[in-house]
């Protein structure tokens, strides 16, 4: 292994520390994939998460000047192929090696910066949110599982999308109490935090299952060596939704709703045996 080997390898790792550290779930979903989807999925998660940190935790920094240098080392990584970033060092690489688009990243990084200055959105900000937060960010993982086969992408693009809105429209449900203490964000359009009601929250569960059930259609058909994985998220997700769903609006208002460890084993297990069996 000569020298720029062991540095990509190393940049690499640190995407990986980051992914375990930061997700647990994430990171057990990534163990199920085929070990040659698991550092680039890794580089991208990587990436996506350090920009969220910059919107979301830095309270203390200048986080318009963080994200406009994140944004700008972002590009300069991709055009010259290297950064002394280890995060967008392995990001590059996956962007290059698996075509990932411009417009994927341009639509990310915007919807982070939305994230400094908008407090309360309609529908139309609303949906290029979750488009440049959640449902770019399948895309991206779906250039990684499909390796090059464009006529596979098109016809999973729908799917990926709708399962990156889903997770986004949940996590937006289980947080709207520390996104309203802690941020002053409402996302979903026309709710009033204060006036959370169960209509409200019916509401937005109907868009989260119609997005499910799209979602769950293309996860049938992902390529060998990513379906487990990604069914494992998806089973995370529709429990934690059974279990958000259940609650009455004011206590979704009051409390996080979370899963289990001892339920994310036993789902861990479930899932492998339907995926085992082929049914899905």
């Amino acid at each position: 292994m000569n020298h720029v080997d062991l540095y990509d390898r190393t940049c690499s790792e640190c995407s990986s520390l980051i992914t375990r550290r930061y997700s647990t779930s994430f990171s057990l979903g990534i163990r199920l994939f085929h070990k040659r989807f698991r550092a680039p999925i890794c580089g991208i998660y990587g990436f996506v998460r350090f920009a969220d940190e910059i919107v979301d935790t830095f309270h203390d920094y200048p986080k318009q000047q963080l994200l406009d240098r994140f944004r700008e080392d972002t590009y300069r990584a991709i055009e010259e192929r290297i950064s002394l970033n280890p995060v967008l060092h392995a990001f590059q690489q996956v962007v290059h090696q698996y075509r990932i688009e411009r417009e994927l990243i341009d639509a990310f990084l915007q919807s982070m910066e939305t994230d400094l200055y908008e407090n309360t959105f309609d529908k139309a900000a609303y949906d290029a949110y979750i488009y440049g937060s959640a449902e770019v960010v399948g895309l991206m993982c779906l250039r990684v599982f499909c390796e090059g086969d464009t006529e596979k992408f098109e016809s999973l693009r729908d799917p990926a999308r709708r399962l990156g809105a889903a997770f986004q429209k949940i996590n937006f449900l289980r947080d709207i109490k520390s996104d309203y203490d802690d941020r002053g964000r409402v996302y979903f359009p026309e709710v009033d935090f204060n006036n959370f009601d169960n209509s409200a929250k019916a509401h937005i569960e109907a868009d989260i299952q119609a997005d499910f059930d799209a979602a769950l259609e293309g996860i049938r058909r992902l390529p060998p060596g990513t379906r487990l994985g990604v069914y494992l998220a998806y089973k995370y997700y529709t429990q934690l939704f059974a279990k958000i769903k259940n609650a009455q609006a004011h206590h979704i208002a009051q409390r996080r709703f979370r899963v289990s460890d001892k339920r994310k084993f036993y789902l861990l297990c479930s899932s492998a045996l339907r995926h085992r069996f082929d049914f899905l």
